[in-house]
């Protein structure tokens, strides 16, 4: 599926074709939490790197997200987060371990997304107190991270595009 999206003011605009369109991940870790606030939790598609066209690179930051161990150590994460410098819209994360992908955040998509069958809400250990966890019967809740990748949920509900 070709995805179209955009920052808030306009400034950056991007395209990029994805077979993993469903927004079906809702995670609520801290990262996305601070840098998305929408809902509590924030989600990513995948989509393909190659593919990936941008207008108005010059709006565009990258902010590496500071990861913490359990022991007080903090470093800088790998992983890319690119946002608008002058709106603050998050638009996707790129990560050098897998070069092959990008995930937009479903938020800066402005392409009518299709409506996932059933959800997957991810790192709710890491949840606000304020935030309640809602979805239907079948949403799958992991405190942790799941095994299941976007692809492989794809493939398991006969969703690829």
């Amino acid at each position: 599926m070709h995805l179209e999206g955009s920052c808030h003011c306009g400034a950056v605009s991007f395209s990029l074709d994805s077979a993993h369109p469903y927004p079906y991940q809702r995670c609520y870790c801290s990262i996305c939490r601070k840098t998305q606030g929408g809902g509590g939790f924030s989600i990513n598609l995948g989509g393909a790197a190659n593919t990936l066209e941008v207008k108005g690179k010059q709006h565009i930051t990258v902010y590496h997200a500071k990861m913490r161990d359990g022991q007080g150590h903090e470093h800088a994460s790998t992983a890319e987060r690119h946002f608008c410098h002058l709106c603050g819209s998050g638009l996707w994360l790129f990560s050098p371990e897998w070069p092959e992908l990008v995930h937009p955040f479903a938020s800066a998509i402005d392409t009518d997304l299709p409506v996932p069958p059933e959800h997957t809400h991810l790192l709710i250990g890491s949840k606000a107190s304020w935030v309640e966890v809602q979805g239907g019967e079948q949403d799958l809740r992991f405190d942790g991270y799941p095994q299941e990748s976007i692809a492989e949920w794809h493939q398991r509900l006969g969703l690829e595009r």
